[in-house]
């Protein structure tokens, strides 16, 4: 009976231990011993277990690129904005302002990447598209806070056009 329980645990053990080996590869090693792997085993034979975990590295993962989301999802993002403001100087307007401008981008590409083609929102674009040469490619804060009101603007004037145009967030 002893021996059973002794015999189980180890089995247990292994394919514990190959399950965690297999969930760790492609893991970054951080121990600062790059390069070495203990593979050590009571058996040279490959058990069960490592032959699924040999298959299951095996196969090849799909792109994890999702891409641009959906325009819908993109607009309900930017309407989270919509009650939030912030005073200049203050460290809630760095925070503000950066997600603004970044809910504007992810709208864009949205808009870009949907079915019904850029052509669709013709207006939204080209106001995200002179925000972007306004800003200059910079988005730091101090730039953003410069250029507050046209990013406020930007976002109020896309949100005005999307509530004419229920049918392309709904």
């Amino acid at each position: 009976m002893q021996i059973r329980r002794v015999r189980r645990t180890a089995i247990v053990t292994m394919m514990l231990s190959a399950c965690l080996l297999s969930c760790s590869t492609g893991a970054e090693d951080t121990s600062g011993d790059a390069g070495h792997r203990d593979t050590s085993r009571s058996s040279s034979a490959p058990t069960p277990a490592d032959a699924g975990a040999q298959e299951v590295a095996a196969s090849p993962t799909p792109a994890a690129s999702p891409g641009p989301e959906l325009v819908r999802d993109a607009f309900a993002g930017l309407q989270a904005t919509l009650n939030d403001t912030c005073t200049t100087g203050s460290g809630d307007c760095a925070y503000f302002l950066g997600r603004v401008h970044e809910e504007l981008m992810g709208l864009d590409a949205a808009m870009k990447a949907d079915p019904k083609g850029p052509g669709h929102f013709p207006e939204p674009l080209a106001w995200i598209t002179d925000l972007r040469t306004t800003l200059g490619g910079d988005t730091s804060t101090k730039n953003l806070e410069t250029h507050r009101t046209e990013l406020i603007s930007v976002r109020d004037q896309v949100n005005a056009w999307m509530q004419d145009h229920p049918d392309d967030y709904r």
